[in-house]
This record gives structure tokens, C-alpha cells and sequence, in this order.
């Protein structure tokens, strides 16, 4: 892919069947969201504050460091690259190996199976900021007086993931939906949340030889690296429509965030993002870290992805604000 070959946003509708509605309502979705955001947001916070209480009588090693920034690099790998850039944006191409490798790690984050992140991303783009967005901070969600901005920003950070309109996975994500191999990674999503509480529980109790090791293990390595990860990518929902700065037209109130670049794997320059939806670098000035592009650009190099999307200067140039 040359610099400069961008398509404007994902676009899944085009491949839509007629007549399938763009999102599905009823109490099992009402009951689904729930259930989820009981086990995969309150549970990693209660966890996290278990973690944090023990460590008034049991000191945290370098082996519960390692299992949280080890975990913590691929649950963001698999978010970001995989879940966002790759099967939300197609910003880039691979192998079927490596796509099943993405989907893996995704489903390590937390963030609900990749078919369902795709859809709600992709109607997120949709309607950004707008009535429609699942997830949008902004007036739609804010209401009026002196706590109106707090409001939607609970909204976007905690308050859509209880009750949201589910996004028609035959409408936004029909590309997905036809991949087989894709959708038995995704059926499994739990099992592969699951793996990753087990796995540092057991490599914390084989490398201190105790129980108390693989409780360790699984705190840090579980629940205390997804409580991270879901309250960096949740920030982008919210601080990034909110504060920051903007150096692109967009229809939204898409913001560049620098505070959050480093834990969200760049993710946070949402204002380049938006502009550029299907741009693999999302951090577009030298100065802005983006982690994701800097391990796509590994994997680049490795021959393990091709015709990664870059935009060239006069793409940039053409709406560019300041």
C-alpha cells in the first residue's frame, strides 16, 4: 500500500445485507451486557483493590511485575492492533496465522469478543458524537448544569457498558461474520479471558513454589493488568472526546491526548485517528508515542503484515487546522 492510499472510514454497510437492522435490542442483550460488565469490569476492580490491600503484608517481586507487563504489552498488542487497527480498520494486511494470533490477544483485553468490539467500534466511527455513538461524552449524554460534563464523561467512561444499543454484528462487521476461523476465536472468547487468569496464577506458583505465589500471579497478572487495560482504553471513549487538542477537521469533538499515549499504545491521539481512520499510524508527528505503531512497524519489517496504510504529507495537509 502506498502512502496516501486511505480510505476515509471503515465502510461495513456497503456489504450489508438489505433489510438487517443496524442494532439488536431485547432483555438477553440488556442481560448480557450486565453479566459482562459484572465479570470483566467490576470483577478486574475488585481484584485490583485486593491486590493493592495485600500489599500492606506481602510485597510485590519482580516476577508479579514481569507477569503484569508481560500480559499487559499483548492484551494491548491484541487491542490495538488487532481488535482496532487490524479488524476494525483493515489499516494493514496479514496471514491467516497472524489474524488468529490478533484475535487471540484481543480477547485477552477483556473487551468482549472481537465481532461485538468491531460493530460497536464501527457505529462508534458511524455516528461519532453524535445520536448513535455508544459511547460518546458529549451533549447527547450530558444534559444541562454544572455537572453536565461529568456526566457524560461517566457515560462514556462506565455508564454505556450496562446498557447500550448492540450494534448489529450482520450490519457492521458482515467482513468478520464470513470468516470462519476468525469466528471460532471469537466463540471462545471467555475460555481465552479465562487462559489469562490461569496462566500467570501458574507460572506464579511454580516460580515461588506456594499458594500464596499463584494467588500473586493470578492478582497481578489477572484482574489488576485488566483493570489497566479497561480504564486506559475506556479513557479514550472519554478524555479523548473531551480535553485535548485538535489538529485535524473531523465532524466530531475528537481530542489528541499526550498524557494517555504510552498505556493506550498511542491510541490516545483520537483527533489523528478520526481524521484518518484507516491509517495505521495514529500518532502522526514524531514526537507522538505510538507503541502499536512502532510494533506494527517490527512486524512490518519481520514480513509478518504488508501494505500497511500511511498518509503522505498532502493528505495530512488537506485537513489539517493548525
Amino acid at each position: 500500500m502506498r502512502d496516501g492510499d486511505l480510505d476515509d472510514e471503515p465502510a461495513p454497510a456497503a456489504a450489508n445485507p438489505r433489510g438487517t437492522s443496524q442494532t439488536i435490542a431485547g432483555a438477553f442483550i440488556r442481560r448480557a451486557q450486565r453479566r459482562h460488565f459484572l465479570l470483566y469490569n467490576v470483577g478486574p476492580f475488585a481484584g485490583f483493590v485486593v491486590a493493592i490491600a495485600l500489599c500492606w503484608w506481602v510485597p510485590v517481586g519482580p516476577i508479579e511485575i514481569g507477569l503484569l507487563a508481560g500480559l499487559w504489552a499483548l492484551s494491548m498488542i491484541g487491542m490495538s492492533l488487532g481488535l482496532h487497527r487490524y479488524f476494525a480498520h483493515r489499516a494493514f494486511k496479514t496471514s491467516r496465522a497472524m489474524r488468529r494470533v490478533l484475535a487471540v490477544l484481543g480477547c485477552l483485553a477483556g473487551q468482549g469478543p472481537v465481532v461485538s468490539w468491531v460493530a460497536v467500534h464501527r457505529r462508534h466511527h458511524e455516528h461519532s458524537d453524535q445520536p448513535g455513538d455508544p459511547h460518546s461524552p458529549n451533549p447527547a449524554h450530558r444534559g444541562t448544569g454544572p455537572f453536565a460534563t461529568a456526566r457524560g464523561l461517566w457515560h462514556a467512561h462506565v455508564g454505556w457498558l450496562v446498557n447500550h444499543e448492540y450494534p448489529n454484528p450482520l450490519y457492521y462487521a458482515t467482513d468478520l461474520v464470513r470468516d470462519k476461523p476468525l469466528m471460532r476465536a471469537n466463540r471462545y472468547y471467555a475460555a481465552w479471558v479465562v487462559a489469562g487468569l490461569v496462566v500467570p496464577a501458574a507460572i506464579g506458583g511454580l516460580a515461588h513454589g506456594s499458594w500464596l505465589g499463584a494467588l500473586l500471579g493470578f492478582l497481578w497478572g489477572g484482574p489488576v493488568r485488566l483493570f489497566i487495560v479497561d480504564n486506559s482504553i475506556l479513557s479514550i471513549n472519554s478524555f479523548s472526546h473531551t480535553y485535548g487538542s485538535r489538529a485535524y477537521r473531523t465532524g466530531d469533538n475528537s481530542r489528541n491526548n499526550a498524557w494517555v499515549a504510552l498505556p493506550t499504545f498511542g491510541e490516545s491521539w483520537q483527533n489523528n485517528h478520526h481524521a484518518f481512520a484507516s491509517s495505521a499510524r495514529i500518532g502522526l508527528q514524531w514526537w507522538q508515542i505510538d507503541l502499536g505503531y512502532l510494533v506494527l512497524c517490527g512486524l512490518e519489517a519481520l514480513g509478518l503484515v504488508w501494505d500497511v496504510k500511511r498518509p503522505n504529507a498532502e493528505t495530512l495537509a488537506a485537513k489539517r487546522i493548525i
